[in-house]
């Protein structure tokens, strides 16, 4: 990869190939007038400019495996119809021969708009007159909720300690490496479609396409080699996407569409917009009483997929791993004319913001610890099973366990001394915790099943097949390591073959930290197949039971008698080669497919992120001294893995916390469309990460739980919460996000004055 010889959907060619190009629109809201493409299609190389009334007919079904067919869906027009609905809305497709004409001839594509009333602010969105969609009142997608809030009312007027925020955090988005893009070839003469698709599921890619064009899937190839990160954002089609699969089908070669980074800032979609009324009661110890949010998320004008049955985790995790009896919580879900939001690594992310914030502002408030108070709250892997207060199991996990070690490698009391000793020298240092549980490999629907293709070629080489290619989460490492302990052989005879849906056995593709647990499950359904049969043959020609047939190091040996066994290549070209020297009734060659269906609804993992941080109160710099890490996610099948996904997910949730912001200004139009405004911590502003872990097996195969989403999760309550410990002695009150400089400089500001009156109370 690093030295280009990876293969991008860029770095596809095919014979002829056009390129494609976007017209977008310049407003957050306006009615489409007219569109005169003519200017555009008299530029020489310029095949075709498409709009709405060419591409939108051809759209059969454009819905989501992940959430079915009849959910209350927005409309997903592949080009903006009759209205434009955020600033990057889709109007036009042009068609050339290269990107550089195709960009020249979409500047002379001119759309007449009549500007119509944005509703740029969610938050006041239900309360505005304008709706982004007719058929949805109040702006409203949908509503989700548990028991009524009312009746945990007596619990918290009751409570001696009772705390209530409403936590703010701002859009940012996934910025993968490598941006969205497709190639699509449609080749008439055989009715056939090939896709060279930058995505986290290529399976799901052909059913959608198979679905939005009317087409059967057999007819459609779907390839991912190399993708430079997905994170959710490449996790189901966006309205670009089915754009270019419609056009393909009227140009008379492939069609390659890249978007540049401008546009992934612009149109691939944001995360994150939300905040929640949140209240906590606890008793006279600390020990908490009642928990609940009342949550909205901006899921801006064409979210993907569906956000309201995904955003119900948020509610369900909230009480997160602490002993919680009583809980609720409420859901909504509110349009904007804004970019689509897209599911982003951990989206229910804001339940660890909202609780782990409100942990720290009620221990300042009692004047506890914030580390005590959670000791005294914190679950421990002796009280399992628990269920929490809205009904979720949890089982296999150890929160109290990783916190601890958490604070064993920081030494806690020691910083807490040199947090003292700086205070007195005008330096504001902090520390910061989160702990959180989290759910992976949902077992249902299209994530419910995993399936794998292992075939033993006549040389005792091995070739496993799955369904999902890399993004960068290492598949390629851990699937050979699997099938090579599966089988007994060496890692060096174990090739993968991933990404392609003609070869690969159908599967849901990389998402809800899914992979490594779900292909486990997989191989070890099909290596069991091969195993069985494998041991047969070599008892056959060994004259030995097949109970006494073990395979080790490549070869199948009889247990208990040195130098009586054979190679897995001789076993090999028995199969292959000798069939008549089979057991009777064997089948020859040694290739077999298996299936895995998840033993439970879900697998759960959990960690504790720790942060240290110093604050220089004048200039409101940030700057990260120390970030540690304890991981449950049971046994490693590669720690180098484990600990790259940790690190990854870590690193952008230290961005949201203190970088990055997708911001609006009032009339919906974007500012932070570059890297010149949307901030990403670079090498300089991230710490050494240092990895502790803690193995408690979950219930699936291996007792293997996900990793690839917590790192996102943990990162910013413990960033943020560290910050606000550093600001403590000042009384600053942290309930909105990013912690850029000027916010910083501007609550410590606040906080001097509104305690200007005290005399000795608040630091110079």
């Amino acid at each position: 990869m690093l030295t280009g010889h990876g293969t991008f959907v860029d770095d596809v060619v095919r014979p002829g190939m056009l390129h494609a190009c976007f017209v977008r629109s310049p407003l957050a809201r306006a009615r489409i007038t007219g569109i005169d493409v003519s200017e555009a299609l008299a530029v020489e190389g310029v095949h075709a400019v498409f709009t709405a009334e060419d591409l939108n007919p051809g759209v059969h079904e454009p819905w989501y495996s992940l959430a079915g067919r009849d959910v209350p869906d927005s409309p997903r027009p592949p080009l903006a119809e009759d209205e434009v609905r955020f600033v990057g809305d889709p109007v036009a497709l042009v068609v050339a021969a290269d990107r550089y004409l195709a960009e020249d001839a979409a500047e002379l594509v001119v759309v007449d708009y009549e500007p119509l009333p944005p509703v740029v602010d969610y938050v006041t969105a239900r309360e505005s007159a304008e709706l982004v969609f007719p058929q949805f009142a109040r702006n409203v997608l949908g509503e989700l909720g548990g028991r009524p809030t009312t009746e945990l009312a007596p619990v918290f007027d009751q409570a001696p300690w009772s705390v209530r925020e409403t936590v703010y955090q701002q859009a940012y988005a996934p910025v993968p490496i490598e941006t969205r893009g497709l190639v699509a070839e449609w080749s008439a003469a055989g009715g056939e479609l090939t896709i060279w698709a930058a995505t986290q599921s290529p399976h799901e890619v052909r059913l959608f396409c198979s679905r939005l064009l009317g087409l059967p899937e057999h007819r459609i190839r779907v390839v991912m080699r190399d993708t430079g990160g997905g994170f959710g954002q490449k996790a189901v089609v966006q309205r670009e996407d089915m754009c270019v699969m419609l056009a393909a089908l009227k140009v008379p070669a492939a069609l390659k569409w890249i978007e540049d980074r401008r546009e992934n800032l612009l149109a691939a979609g944001q995360s994150r917009h939300e905040h929640g009324d949140v209240r906590m009661a606890f008793d006279a110890d600390g020990r908490i009483l009642a928990a609940s949010i009342d949550y909205v998320q901006d899921v801006g004008a064409y979210p993907v997929p569906w956000p309201v049955g995904p955003s119900m985790a948020v509610g369900m995790f909230f009480p997160g791993p602490y002993r919680v009896p009583e809980g609720t919580f409420s859901i909504t879900s509110v349009f904007s004319n804004t970019v689509g939001r897209t599911a982003y690594r951990g989206p229910w992310q804001f339940e660890s913001v909202a609780r782990e914030l409100m942990l720290d502002v009620a221990a300042r408030r009692m004047g506890m610890d914030p580390v005590e108070l959670r000791r005294r709250n914190l679950l421990r892997r002796d009280e399992l099973p628990y269920t929490n207060p809205v009904g979720v199991p949890y089982g296999d996990i150890s929160p109290l366990e990783t916190f601890e070690q958490a604070l064993g490698m920081l030494d806690y009391e020691a910083f807490r001394k040199e947090q003292e000793r700086a205070r007195g020298e005008g330096r504001f240092l902090g520390v910061g915790t989160c702990t959180y549980v989290e759910p992976t490999t949902a077992g249902m629907g299209v994530h419910g099943t995993e399936g794998a293709t292992i075939r033993i070629e006549p040389s005792g080489k091995v070739n496993v097949y799955v369904s999902g290619g890399s993004t960068g989460n290492s598949l390629e490492t851990t699937v050979v390591q699997l099938t090579a302990d599966a089988l007994g052989v060496d890692i060096a005879d174990v090739h993968t073959i991933q990404g392609d849906t003609a070869i690969t056995p159908f599967g849901g593709g990389t998402g809800g930290s899914r992979s490594g647990s779900m292909t486990a499950g997989a191989v070890a359904e099909t290596a069991a197949v091969l195993r069985e049969r494998i041991a047969a043959i070599a008892a056959h020609r060994l004259e030995a039971a097949a109970e006494d047939i073990e395979l080790v190091d490549g070869h199948a040996r009889v247990r208990g008698v040195p130098g009586a066994g054979l190679s897995l290549a001789e076993i090999a070209a028995i199969a292959y080669l000798q069939p008549e020297s089979l057991p009777p009734g064997m089948p020859a060659g040694l290739e077999a497919s298996g299936r895995y269906r998840a033993e439970s609804m879900i697998i759960l993992a959990n960690a504790t992120h720790l942060c240290t941080c110093e604050v220089d109160v004048t200039t409101g710099r940030v700057t990260l001294l120390r970030y540690i890490v304890s991981e449950d996610c049971g046994p490693m099948i590669n720690p180098s893995v484990v600990e790259g996904q940790i690190a990854g997910g870590t690193v952008q949730g230290i961005g949201g916390a203190l970088y990055e912001h997708l911001a609006y200004d009032a009339d919906g139009n974007p500012v932070t469309g570059t890297f010149m405004d949307y901030l990403l911590p670079t090498a300089a502003e991230v710490p050494i990460i240092e990895y502790g872990h803690v193995e408690t097996p979950g219930p699936g195969p291996g007792g293997y739980k996900g990793v690839g989403e917590g790192g996102a999760i943990g990162a910013p309550p413990a960033v943020i919460n560290a910050v606000a410990d550093a600001l403590a002695p000042f009384g600053v009150h942290i309930t909105r996000l990013p912690l850029t400089p000027e916010s910083i400089v501007t609550l410590v500001r606040r906080a001097r004055e509104s305690r200007a009156a005290e005399p000795g109370t608040v630091p110079r």
